[in-house]
């Protein structure tokens, strides 16, 4: 499909379904996940970080805080790095991807989509487009909360996994569409029930 056929349905689309989302889910969640993380490590509800967004504009993304204390801010650290730092509550919403919840505020700000490109820091992305030129087109749309890469090939711990899955988002790059969208919706879904977040 055209980008400019597309565009246009897809943001009314992003509207809507976080509208849904926020006024159904996140209007209940968000003060029992803020109670829970503070009875049990004193932390803040929610973790910010920055993150690059379509053309290269940099945002910060929303996520319930799964950890405790402050990651670095010069030194960029995949997941596995920061492993001891995760709580017990934060391993429950990582594995059932709920601590991803609030990144529906960015899709309703304009700051992503709910099906798109993983949104990746600087470093990474710098890194992934010296391997793979092509992965620069990656920019001309908005990150997502959930990806193909991410269901077709989930979390990465290096660089190479990295690569990996982002080839997964230049095929949904080549193949734009509400009804992709739609099936990548699906198909998150049941990953979210199944509990395989990590």
């Amino acid at each position: 499909m055209s980008k400019k056929f597309y565009i246009f349905p897809k943001r009314i689309f992003d509207i809507i379904f976080s509208m849904v989302i926020i006024s159904t889910i996140l209007v209940w969640m968000v003060p029992l996940v803020a109670i829970i993380i503070w009875m049990e490590s004193k932390e803040k509800t929610f973790f910010k970080q920055e993150r690059i967004g379509k053309n290269g504009k940099p945002f910060y993304i929303y996520k319930f805080k799964s950890m405790k204390g402050d990651c670095p801010v010069n030194d960029p650290l995949l997941s596995k790095d920061e492993a001891s730092r995760i709580t017990v509550f934060g391993k429950f919403l990582r594995k059932f991807r709920i601590d991803e919840f609030p990144q529906f505020f960015n899709v309703l700000k304009g700051e992503m989509s709910v099906v798109g490109p993983r949104p990746e820091r600087q470093f990474f992305l710098d890194e992934m487009i010296k391997y793979i030129p092509k992965y620069r087109e990656i920019q001309e749309l908005k990150p997502g909360i959930t990806s193909l890469g991410q269901i077709k090939y989930g979390y990465a711990d290096n660089l190479d996994q990295m690569l990996n899955r982002a080839r997964y988002d230049l095929i949904y790059l080549d193949n734009l569409s509400i009804w992709t969208d739609i099936k990548v919706i699906i198909s998150t879904i049941g990953i979210v029930f199944q509990g395989k977040g990590k």
